[in-house]
């Protein structure tokens, strides 16, 4: 029996259509008939789901009578195509962590090279109050959405808190303190605002991956 009858044989011993296998593995109906017919083929996280959903043994889907020259092709794309997962996955978090660091020392830098007194208000109501806050959020949204790091995602709420804080800390905390000539500890209440904010992010993201 070949990978896409097995798929089927598998989905519909579970008594699921393909519209309910589809919702519970997160994909589109269209791409639970492609695999059962064998017009592609799934990745192995998703035989992995498959397995657990249609409560049947990875040997059973990935090998079961299959000859041993079809298992090792099969097996090899299956190792490319969870290369290729990885890859896509370490690259788009590479991407957000670079996106916001660099907007966060962008925002850091502008203070100290072109803003005077008179700009301060401005300075705070665009960068600390919108673009920083902002991207925060539009970050985190992306984490929840892509879940990165798994569960462990959420150990970036107090990650954007501290940088949230130190944005603050080190431009008008520093030119106060540098003025002054006195040091002053961080606001960590602004801690506490930055993991709201992408609290707020990560729980959109990952409410907006289950629907999908």
């Amino acid at each position: 029996m070949d990978i896409g009858s097995k798929i089927k044989k598998s989905r519909t011993e579970a008594k699921l259509t393909q519209e309910q296998a589809a919702e519970a593995l997160g994909i589109s109906r269209q791409t639970i008939s492609n695999w059962e017919n064998e017009r592609s083929y799934p990745d192995i996280i998703s035989v992995l789901k498959m397995s657990d959903l249609y409560s049947v043994s990875l040997d059973y889907l990935l090998k079961g009578e299959q000859t041993m020259s079809d298992y090792r092709d099969y097996r090899e794309y299956l190792e490319e195509s969870t290369n290729v997962v990885k890859s896509k996955t370490k690259l788009s978090k590479t991407i957000i962590i670079s996106a916001y660091l660099v907007i966060w020392a962008v925002a850091v830098l502008i203070f100290w090279l072109f803003i005077s007194g008179s700009d301060a208000m401005g300075y705070s109501l665009v960068f600390l109050w919108g673009i920083i806050p902002i991207s925060t959020f539009v970050m985190a949204l992306l984490i929840g959405k892509n879940d990165h790091w798994g569960r462990n995602k959420w150990f970036s709420l107090p990650i954007f808190g501290v940088m949230y804080m130190l944005a603050e800390y080190l431009t008008f905390s520093m030119a106060n303190n540098i003025t002054a000539n006195h040091v002053n500890v961080p606001q960590f209440s602004l801690l506490l605002a930055g993991a709201v904010i992408s609290a707020a992010g990560v729980a959109l993201g990952s409410f907006l991956r289950k629907r999908k």
